[in-house]
């Protein structure tokens, strides 16, 4: 018997939050995003007002003005948005503990224990007049026999919408959709697989698997199962997703990063953030990875582990400098960096030093920056800085501990 698998995509979420405590905006477009004067003005979200004026989430703010001149601009609330998201949640969580978010505004549901076959689409309606008349905002529901077809559903037909995608007729509801539109398909996977001639999921499907494991590597392998309808991964118990597996902080620079010393600053108030947001929750990470972005808006992320668990900012900055320096060749100045910490542990663990370590430093620094977060705590982010972030005040005055960019859980494995 196949499973009943829904993906429930809250529609413009943002933007449908924030318009519930602005209703003198409706019908006005409007879009969640940040500031645009410090070029971190990208479109989060933007209701059908703007999509109908051709504004796409990912946007710059000041392209999607010249698209629309009367264009509202709101900045992000996520204490709003998180609340509402706890409140959908809640709802999911009445009719089944296999609850997955993904994302703030996204989450598959299991209900084969609850449901009849065939049941699955009635049941989604259901789902979407609640959320609806409880909550003021919509979503769009997928109903499949996998994730990966329930996530595709929602996305089919928006908003305020139902899709099924039944395994007798996938092949004709997927298969003439544009590759992009499969889950992990972005804009650079999407550009190798049209090269290869392939712009359907379809022509993925029936493309020799080995041939895209020459490409792609192992996901060419997972890219051919998904589009195949092969995906059996379950749906993962609410309790065992809310772990954290990492903490990041990533912004968008004021200006282009032209050389080392301005990565380095940008890299140290990361880290910082990085830091005190690991300490807070009593955790340490040993794996630290950093995301480039150029001006170009070519994006990589590379990872580095470490010899022990750690939350001081000092080394995840020196690590994650380390992996600038080993992966940028400076073809194009930068545009974004973040910075992420995983492999996470909780409360303080044991640390196998050899001989050639300096622990009476390591412990002088875990002191200074224990303090500092005292400082910091009481009198601001700013109280006590590096010497060197003063070298150029207008890369280094933003505080990603209290705007921190909220990053999506991976399908892979959750943040």
């Amino acid at each position: 018997m196949d499973r009943i698998i829904l993906h429930s995509d809250c529609n413009s979420f943002y933007a449908s939050v924030e318009l519930l405590h602005r209703p003198e905006l409706r019908g006005r477009a409007v879009v969640v995003g940040g500031d645009v004067e410090e070029r971190h003005g990208i479109v989060l979200s933007g209701n059908p007002a703007a999509r109908k004026c051709g504004i796409k989430t990912g946007e710059v703010i000041w392209q999607a003005k010249q698209k629309c001149p009367d264009l509202v601009v709101i900045p992000p609330d996520f204490d709003r948005y998180h609340r509402f998201s706890r409140m959908t949640r809640e709802i999911y969580l009445e009719y089944t503990e296999l609850v997955e978010p993904f994302g703030l505004d996204e989450a598959w549901l299991d209900m084969t224990a609850g449901l009849q076959p065939g049941q699955g689409v009635e049941f989604a309606h259901q789902l979407r007049e609640r959320i609806k008349r409880e909550l003021g905002i919509t979503v769009s529901v997928g109903v499949s026999f996998n994730k990966i077809f329930a996530k595709l559903g929602s996305d089919y037909k928006k908003p305020d919408a139902v899709t099924e995608i039944p395994r007798d007729r996938f092949r004709e509801i997927v298969f003439p959709l544009p590759v992009n539109d499969l889950l992990y398909v972005g804009r650079s996977t999407g550009s190798k697989l049209r090269s290869m001639g392939i712009y359907t999921i379809g022509a993925l499907a029936q493309f020799p698997r080995e041939l895209l494991c020459q490409r792609l590597g192992k996901m060419g392998s997972v890219l051919h199962c998904f589009a195949n309808g092969l995906d059996t991964s379950p749906v993962a118990r609410y309790q065992d997703t809310v772990t954290v597996k990492s903490v990041g902080n990533s912004t968008t620079a004021p200006r282009d990063l032209e050389n080392f010393e301005d990565v380095k600053i940008i890299a140290l108030v990361l880290a910082d953030s990085v830091s005190r947001r690991l300490r807070e929750q009593q955790l340490s990470g040993r794996v630290v990875s950093m995301s480039v972005r150029s001006s170009g808006l070519c994006w990589f992320s590379r990872q580095h582990k470490l010899d022990h668990h750690t939350n001081l900012a000092s080394e995840i900055a020196a690590a994650a400098l380390e992996l600038f320096r080993a992966n940028y060749d400076w073809e194009e100045p930068i545009r974004s960096l973040g910075v992420c910490v995983s492999d996470l542990v909780q409360g303080s663990q044991p640390v196998q030093y050899s001989i050639f370590d300096d622990t009476q430093r390591r412990e002088q620094r875990r002191r200074l920056e224990e303090a500092m977060d005292g400082l910091k705590s009481r009198f601001g982010t700013y109280s006590v800085q590096p010497a060197v972030l003063l070298k150029d005040r207008h890369l280094s005055g933003f505080d990603p501990k209290e705007s921190h960019t909220i990053h999506p859980v991976g399908f892979f494995g959750g943040h």
